[in-house]
């Protein structure tokens, strides 16, 4: 006969979700907000896979294998990417000033994009910081700013 456990709190529970599947399911719902937003402002032709490429940092000035590595895709598979984006309107490849490397960049129309996503990702932390309140939602930003940053 199994024993009864004490009431326990949420760090004790010894079972999913754990803060990595809350960490997806709340990035997917940013993702969702995100691509309804650039959809309502006319981006229609702009596929998930062409998505990665919008993540922060954006791609301004950075080496195409920079941006593989970035959005976590092979060389190959970034380089067919950034073409089909080229021939969209969304990305250029151009030398740096000072030497003959292509870099990749957005295009006026690619920062168009950007702006709407920043735009998105306001609106859903105000509804967020609504939701569960502005004090909580700064800790919880902040907190999320800790963990994220690179271990030193």
């Amino acid at each position: 006969m199994p024993l009864k456990r004490k009431q326990e709190t949420l760090l004790e529970l010894p079972g999913p979700p754990f803060v990595a599947a809350l960490l997806r399911l709340s990035w997917q719902r940013a993702r969702d907000h995100m691509h309804e937003a650039i959809r309502a402002a006319g981006f229609t032709d702009l596929p998930e896979a062409h998505f990665a490429v919008f993540s922060y940092p954006l791609p301004n000035g950075v080496k195409p294998s920079d941006l593989a590595r970035q959005i976590r895709m092979s060389r190959q598979a970034t380089n067919y990417l950034i073409g089909q984006m080229e021939e969209l309107g969304y990305l250029e490849r151009r030398a740096a000033p000072g030497s003959d490397r292509r870099l990749v960049y957005l295009t006026e129309r690619g920062w168009k994009v950007a702006d709407v996503i920043y735009a998105a990702l306001r609106n859903l932390q105000e509804q967020w910081a609504d939701k569960v309140g502005r004090e909580r939602f700064h800790e919880f930003m902040a907190t999320l700013s800790i963990l994220a940053a690179p271990s030193s």
